[in-house]
């Protein structure tokens, strides 16, 4: 486990950080979620850069080998982060999907009171999660703290926790399996219309 070298009254002013992620499997949408206490943001920045091969800008799991993503999967657990898997259809299209995820994502980020979430760019499709974001959180207007962005995955790595659980939950099988360490849970959004 990764240590925080912060004194243990500033712990208790800090609120944790989602970064956010999509895949897509077929008709099957998925949206990953890692959540991080403050105190691992640096090691775990660290950490998934020191990771890259030379030259790469980044960790795309979709990209990298299958030994890779077993040396990765491997590293990441025990490091601070937990995931959360959000699955939804695109039979009505992939926009409405998206929306569902981020809704239900959001009323959980505020349930356990996270203050910072970074979703993965999409360019010009970010304006429709803007959008999907502020009325969820219209909502809740009592619990609307939370702050929000959109960064290119190249900027920040806590992105390829989220894309890596996504990836691998989509994958099934022994890939689903070796992320069991990091998923809290798994939100089946499918029947909701």
């Amino acid at each position: 486990m990764i240590q925080s070298g912060l004194p243990a009254a500033d712990l208790a002013k800090v609120t944790l950080h989602a970064f956010v992620d999509e895949s897509r499997r077929g008709d099957q949408y998925l949206i990953a979620a890692a959540v991080v206490d403050p105190r691992y943001l640096r090691p775990l920045r660290k950490l998934l850069s020191g990771l890259r091969k030379p030259g790469q800008r980044e960790l795309h799991f979709k990209k990298e080998t299958p030994a890779r993503r077993r040396e990765i999967i491997a590293r990441l657990v025990g490091g601070g982060a937990s995931t959360s898997v959000y699955v939804a259809s695109c039979a009505q299209g992939e926009a409405r999907a998206r929306s569902r995820c981020l809704v239900r994502l959001i009323h959980d980020l505020l349930d356990v009171q996270t203050g910072r979430l970074v979703l993965d760019s999409r360019q010009d499709r970010d304006d429709h999660d803007r959008l999907t974001i502020r009325k969820a959180l219209g909502e809740r207007p009592t619990d609307t703290v939370l702050v929000y962005e959109h960064f290119d995955s190249t900027a920040e790595p806590l992105l390829w926790i989220a894309d890596a659980v996504a990836w691998c939950y989509g994958a099934g099988a022994d890939w689903q399996r070796r992320i069991g360490p990091l998923l809290t849970k798994v939100i089946d959004l499918r029947d909701v219309r």
